[in-house]
């Protein structure tokens, strides 16, 4: 009998990826083979659609993607998909970029799809937000006077001392128009989407364009940012390495992404003969 088809939705850093931001062969040839079975694959990350893109393609995938938290969800071969794209709108934008001025944090930064808007130069934030080969999308000065469109999303690097008091500043005066969720060591940054918006929300609008039931969808993650994708799937995996909360909403536990968590879960769960290497 031919095995119902799953989705299944993979977030990269952390994940996915090594730590050495790579896809280990193991992995990626278990995920392989659950394509050749008939089992789609999607990428659900907070990186945008060029710091993706390459993994993207080193699996080979024909799938929408979830960009930016769910901010984003399109399809990358296909440009007639009915992508959706919720950016914030700018008058909040510019009420928070304000507000962290006011604080003085170590640096902002709003991103437009693929446009980049840095308050200050940052190489080592610059290489984070990699870009395509022969693209720079880097347009470095006052954020709020170079920003023209609204944002997809607003990334705030606050300093140290200042972390608590700006996730509370977001919490009281505008948890009704946006999300913020805080990246982990080293760089804490803190990452704002549009209200509303998370990695469930393209799984759902995914899972329903393949039609698969949500029992038939896994999903794999590691951070805060994975809760609403994790607890939304009818197998929701929380890799080793993740945070607990993330563990505690979880149904299943894997390994870690340096013991590849995710194809060793799958190997069991889809009851894979990996290809040999």
């Amino acid at each position: 009998m031919e095995q119902r088809r799953h989705l299944i939705a993979l977030d990269l850093d952390g994940t996915l990826l090594t730590d050495m931001k790579l896809i280990s062969d193991r992995t990626k040839e278990t995920i392989l083979t659950a394509m050749e079975l008939g089992h789609i694959v999607v990428i659900a990350t907070g990186r945008p659609h060029r710091a993706s893109i390459e993994f993207y393609e080193a699996l080979g995938l024909n799938t929408p993607m979830v960009n930016f938290n769910g901010a984003l969800i399109h399809h990358p071969r296909d440009n007639k998909w009915d992508a959706l794209h919720n950016p914030m709108p700018m008058e909040t934008a510019h009420q928070i970029i304000d507000a962290c001025y006011d604080l003085n944090v170590n640096n902002i930064l709003a991103e437009v799809m693929d446009q980049v808007y840095l308050d200050q130069y940052n190489p080592q934030i610059m290489e984070i937000f990699q870009s395509m080969p022969d693209h720079s999308p880097f347009r470095i000065g006052n954020v709020k006077n170079n920003l023209s469109e609204d944002p997809t999303s607003v990334l705030i690097y606050p300093r140290e001392d200042h972390i608590n008091e700006l996730r509370n500043h977001l919490d009281n005066f505008h948890a009704e128009l946006i999300e913020h969720r805080k990246w982990g060591a080293p760089w804490n940054i803190i990452e704002i989407v549009k209200k509303g918006m998370n990695k469930a929300v393209g799984l759902h609008k995914i899972a329903k364009y393949f039609d698969i039931p949500k029992e038939r969808i896994i999903a794999f993650g590691d951070e805060d940012n994975d809760l609403e994708m994790i607890d939304y799937a009818g197998v929701g995996v929380a890799m080793g390495n993740a945070i607990d909360e993330l563990k505690s909403v979880a149904k299943h536990i894997t390994g870690t992404n340096e013991e590849d968590g995710v194809g060793n879960f799958l190997e069991r769960y889809l009851k894979l003969k990996a290809r040999s290497l």
